[in-house]
């Protein structure tokens, strides 16, 4: 026998030996399973949502007629309610009303908009009307029916622009909370808007240093953490940055320009269900009397709530009195 002979023999043999401890171990535990007592649960392996698949559908998606992928979230049961986000966020920025209305008796649904989040990042497309279009989308994939439609900052303005083109069939109420409508920026017809400096600069800072950007917006302004006394969040200013980055560089960038210029004075007039509109006297995002107070005189069925001394991020700064204004309104 030569050496090569040998050395594959006592490999073999090893082998052999390895195979025959691993069975032996495994069936030595094997019988455990049958000694259980009657009486104690065994937990129940999770059922496939689609048993023909074999699969379990752990995430949402649908794709809009231009291809793009929109992620959404749906939770609990019951009359619908709809929540679309602010810039640079995402549908986590909900999470704290969807949590609260979802464990009362509500179905939540929240998407995360064309170029933010888990959604597609398209080059093209960004602006109000292909946001407004793919939540018409949402909506229909969805069947949605009888829905109230709450829009954050730019999802108040996603809102307006969907109730302007698309009408309130899948609707019955809606609600603007600390919302852009009618118009961010400063023109001749509205002075009581912000200089386009204001969002030249947000552009420059994004195309400079993004992350960085991300950083100063929720540590100063966004939820009034530069105020004198204020007690900033830090969890709360990272969860900010975290969202941001997850969005596309060239979305982010051209969503400045939907959020800040699209006037929304006509869609606020096609409203014909009731409207909540809630608003920070001391938003330094996007000031109450240019967009709060202002869209509450061109909605008919509105009522305008007003947060004495709250900034622009009330989702997080004053999440348990909007929880309760917003349960509110919808059970009412």
């Amino acid at each position: 026998m030569t050496s090569r002979k040998k050395e594959f023999d006592v490999d073999e043999t090893r082998r052999g030996l390895i195979i025959s401890g691993t069975v032996l171990t495994v069936a030595a535990f094997l019988p455990l399973a049958g000694c259980s007592s009657p009486e104690t649960p065994t937990a129940a392996a999770p059922q496939p949502a689609n048993p023909s698949s074999g699969v379990t559908k752990t995430m949402s998606t649908f794709t809009t007629k231009d291809g793009v992928e929109i992620y959404y979230k749906d939770w609990g049961a019951g009359p619908v309610v709809v929540f679309s986000h602010g810039w640079p966020l995402n549908s986590d920025s909900w999470e704290s009303q969807m949590f609260h209305l979802a464990s009362n008796g509500f179905r939540c649904i929240a998407h995360d908009r064309r170029g933010h989040g888990r959604s597609s990042q398209p080059w093209d497309g960004n602006d109000m009307d292909h946001y407004a279009d793919d939540l018409a989308q949402l909506l229909d994939h969805l069947d949605v029916k009888d829905a109230t439609l709450f829009g954050f900052s730019t999802g108040g303005g996603e809102v307006a622009r969907y109730i302007g083109r698309h009408g309130t069939k899948r609707a019955k109420k809606a609600g603007l909370v600390s919302a852009v409508p009618p118009l961010m920026v400063k023109t001749d017809a509205n002075p009581g808007g912000l200089p386009i400096s204001v969002f030249d600069g947000i552009r420059a800072g994004l195309i400079a240093n993004r992350s960085q950007l991300f950083l100063d917006i929720p540590s100063g302004p966004f939820f009034g953490y530069n105020r004198p006394g204020a007690k900033p969040s830090q969890g709360v200013i990272n969860a900010w940055w975290m969202q941001g980055m997850m969005g596309g560089h060239k979305n982010t960038y051209d969503s400045i320009k939907a959020f800040s210029e699209t006037d929304f004075t006509e869609d606020l007039k096609k409203f014909d269900v009731p409207t909540l509109i809630v608003h920070g006297d001391d938003d330094q995002i996007v000031p109450i009397d240019a967009a709060g107070r202002a869209s509450a005189k061109l909605i008919k069925d509105s009522k305008l709530i007003v947060y004495e001394g709250a900034p622009h991020g009330i989702t997080d700064t004053h999440k348990e009195r909007l929880n309760a204004d917003l349960l509110a309104f919808v059970r009412g």
